[in-house]
């Protein structure tokens, strides 16, 4: 073919978009911009206009120290030096003042017990709510509310003056806290690199247990020094700029959202009615039937479905492990800092293997079937490690073994949540985030803790229990092991429009769009896409 003149101008460029469709022998490909796009594996949303302040890592950045902060929050609630010790007498009269909230508040193991997980109450409700509104609702201004009332709630805390009080306060944390777990997954997947997806999923749940270690020692230099009180006030300064930066920054539009910032009429059915009508229109009934409607498009989802029934399993012996893993290590091998033991094998292990899974499957080509692999594999190796760890009766073999084990288990951060994320279209990945959230708490980690408890009451026996409780891990291995088998499409680009960041042009390979279809051999084998498929397919 000839060559022809190129236009510089971008490609939705009306002059350039007519020269194309004139000629049959000129592609969008051919393009500079294009030709540059597929070399570099650069995301759509780099020809779009931005913000001023956008850069794709300066948004990880950003989300990165949000859930820092929050997961720091996490820890900080349950260190020594602000949850503190309840108050006690002795036999002989002799009664000690307690510390911290415990102390303060004179509060019972139960009490305790509540205002460590109150924030659950306003997670699991909100969570939906807000992956709802991300459809018609700019996502970003969503997050901006979520940690405002974050912020405000942890200023709450810190004005405590009875149970009930800082008891509310936590569950608005959790409030605050649900806008920003459900839609900034969705944000790092539409701006992360072509090739590096997973790896920038892995980096942004590295901060989970970062954050709930820093904030065990956070909690208790600052509650020992400043008092309990301040730890808060402090958490509080540190995620209030996030929170006016959410409303006062120039908003990113979310793939798979409707809102476009356009001041144009919305066309949702909830203003579809006329304006003489709208009285009769019942608002909430509409909400209500299309949650309703979204959700069971989700659970018909089988992909889905597989994908967080494993993590369910997964949870629960990971929930289990995080509450009752330095009693088990103290009873089986008498350690003389289980805390300390544990909390530094899972910060470690946890840091480790949640960034390793994530490269891994970059390397393998980000896939849905090719992270069921990597969940079904890692889980089973970690199984086998952390069951062998509790087998031996030498600490330092058990150390050793658990850590590995851990770090295998913790591998499936990114991939889990890679599934949950293109396996449904992008609209949909909101409340993808939002359900799985909701569903891995209510039946995983908060009943695995009391559950084994129970066994425990039974048997007696901390090794039998911690063995009896490593099993189920085999189980969650078995359900990703399914998902290998079952028919897998990438939906990251199923909804109508040009993607917000696609990895390629949706014209380039969209028949409906253009007369060619499919990338030319050269550019596809750039972009990792099969010469005569689309991207949907894996």
């Amino acid at each position: 073919m000839e060559k022809q003149e190129q236009d510089s101008k971008p490609l939705d460029d009306s002059n350039s978009t007519n020269k194309s469709n004139s000629d049959p022998n000129t592609s969008l490909v051919d393009m500079p911009a294009a030709t540059d796009m597929a070399t570099t594996s650069t995301p759509l949303s780099s020809l779009l206009p931005q913000p001023s302040w956008f850069t794709a890592k300066r948004l990880l950045l950003v989300f990165c120290v949000i859930n820092l902060i929050n997961y720091v929050d996490r820890g900080t609630i349950a260190s020594n030096g602000v949850n503190g010790s309840p108050r006690t007498c002795t036999q002989n009269g002799t009664c000690s003042s307690g510390s911290g909230i415990q102390g303060e508040f004179s509060l019972s193991n139960f009490q305790d017990g509540v205002i460590s997980s109150a924030f659950m109450v306003g997670l699991l409700v909100a969570s939906p709510i807000f992956a709802s509104f991300a459809k018609r609702v700019n996502p970003f201004r969503l997050i901006g509310v979520g940690l405002t009332v974050w912020t405000i709630a942890i200023v709450g805390c810190g004005f405590s003056f009875n149970f009930w009080f800082i008891a509310t306060c936590r569950m608005l944390v959790g409030v605050g806290e649900a806008s920003f777990i459900s839609l900034a997954a969705p944000f790092i997947d539409d701006n992360a690199p072509v090739a590096r997806k997973t790896a920038w999923l892995g980096i942004f749940y590295m901060c989970i247990p970062t954050g709930i270690a820093v904030g065990y020692v956070y909690g208790g230099l600052v509650g020992d020094h400043l008092g309990w009180r301040w730890a808060f006030w402090i958490e509080a300064l540190l995620m209030l700029p996030f929170a006016v930066l959410g409303f006062v920054m120039k908003p990113l539009q979310l793939k798979g959202s409707s809102h476009t910032g356009s001041k144009e009429p919305s066309t949702s059915p909830l203003n579809a009615c006329p304006e003489k009508s709208v009285s009769n229109c019942s608002k909430l009934k509409l909400e209500l039937t299309r949650f309703w409607k979204d959700l069971k498009m989700l659970h018909l989802e089988k992909i889905y479905v597989i994908n967080v029934l494993g993590y369910i399993a997964y949870n629960f012996v990971i929930g289990a492990y995080s509450y009752w893993g330095p009693k088990a290590g103290y009873n089986i091998y008498r350690m003389k800092n289980a805390d300390m033991m544990f909390g530094g094998i899972t910060v470690v292990s946890g840091i480790l293997g949640t960034l390793a899974g994530g490269f891994v499957l970059d390397r393998m080509t980000s896939t849905i079937s090719n992270a069921f692999k990597l969940l079904s594999a890692a889980t089973l190796l970690g199984a086998i490690f952390c069951f062998a760890a509790f087998c031996f009766k030498s600490l330092y073999a058990f150390i050793a073994l658990f850590a590995i084990g851990q770090m295998l288990v913790f591998a499936t951060q990114g991939p889990v949540n890679y599934v949950c994320l293109h396996c449904v279209k992008p609209s949909l990945r909101p409340l993808s985030m939002a359900m799985s959230t909701v569903s891995i708490h209510i039946f995983g980690d908060v009943p695995s803790s009391p559950l084994v408890g129970v066994v425990q009451d039974r048997v007696n026996n901390w090794r039998v229990t911690a063995l009896m409780l490593t099993t189920i891990l085999f189980i969650a291995s078995g359900i990703w092991f399914i998902g290998i088998f079952l028919h897998s499409v990438d939906r990251f680009d199923e909804d109508s429009g040009i993607p917000y960041n696609s990895d390629i042009p949706r014209a380039i390979w969209n028949p409906s769009l253009t007369r060619w279809g499919n990338l030319q051999p050269e550019y596809a084998s750039r972009v990792g896409v099969p010469e005569s498929d689309t991207p949907h397919d894996t």
